[in-house]
């Protein structure tokens, strides 16, 4: 899986300098990793490969005209696995496939754990995390992140107990409302 990653990174940081070559390359590796993932989870719900190939021309779109928006330093497959899903999801609201049209043995496989999620969910979080003030970030990662004490967080961040936890409540507040922006968009 590390070789893949160094591969498709490697791909698209050499389309981000415009090599069309590579460009084409990343397209066709990550159509073949969609496809694959698309296939699977779709057979669970009944669905076929013509579906999947639908779906797979949409991740692929979605990843070149978002290509702008990854960030290099970050780890490529995250990326790309998050908009697969959120294609899939999209997919499955417009299609009205839901849980109870699935076999009840097979329900649990469609929204089943998916091997990146860990990546992504921090990928998620940290890029979020940075969009506070250092002081809210500060008292958030201390004490909901790292387990310290509010007493702990409060000599760490350089503020009152009492600052910690309006700090808190007020970040988890503006992060609640970023990813509300986020998934309307």
């Amino acid at each position: 899986m590390m070789t893949h990653e160094i591969e498709l990174k490697a791909l698209m940081l050499a389309s981000l300098d415009g090599d069309a070559a590579s460009h084409r390359a990343l397209l066709e590796r990550l159509s073949r990793r969609l496809r694959a993932y698309f296939k699977g989870k779709l057979a669970i719900s009944g669905r076929g490969a013509a579906e999947a190939e639908d779906l797979v021309q949409e991740a692929v779109l979605a990843i070149h005209l978002k290509r702008h928006t990854y960030d290099p330093e970050e780890p490529l497959t995250p990326w790309v696995h998050a908009i697969a899903r959120y294609k899939l999801i999209d997919f499955l609201r417009r299609t009205r496939t839901s849980l109870a049209d699935v076999p009840i043995d097979e329900a649990d496989k469609v929204m089943a754990h998916d091997d990146n999620v860990g990546a992504e969910s921090t990928l998620d979080l940290k890029q979020l995390m940075q969009r506070l003030p250092e002081k809210i970030r500060c008292s958030i990662e201390a004490v909901k992140l790292e387990g310290q004490s509010i007493a702990e967080a409060a000599a760490r961040c350089g503020i009152s107990e009492s600052g910690v936890k309006v700090n808190i409540h007020r970040g988890l507040k503006t992060l609640a409302a970023l990813i509300a922006r986020e998934t309307r968009t």
